[in-house]
């Protein structure tokens, strides 16, 4: 689904905890060592195609490094109520829009 915005972060490998998976992740497209804090949100979608991912958002509490775009097209930092202008994934939208209503943060 390219050229729609998105999270970064990635799959679970066997032995990993979501909040290990997603600093591995974050080092890997990003290039930041991160502080994973608490989980905000999780949410299973389906899309039109048959596939389905289940999703969880944590809050980083804290990087190192400065960042590196080293996978997506662009990358950029945006004002939490500002999200709902970026036209993202699916499986993101209901995260995008708590997000910028203050509802998670």
């Amino acid at each position: 689904m390219s050229l729609k915005w998105e999270f970064p972060g990635g799959k679970i490998e066997p032995g990993e905890s979501s909040e290990v998976a997603l600093a591995r992740e974050l080092n890997e497209e990003l290039g930041i060592e991160a502080v994973i804090g608490r989980r905000v949100a999780r949410t299973r979608h389906k899309y039109r195609s048959g596939g389905a991912v289940d999703l969880q958002f944590f809050v980083v509490t804290e990087f190192r490094g400065d960042l590196q775009n080293r996978i997506f097209n662009d990358l950029r930092w945006s004002p939490l109520p500002r999200l709902p202008e970026y036209d993202f994934l699916a499986a993101d939208l209901r995260l995008v829009r708590d997000l910028s209503e203050g509802k998670l943060l």
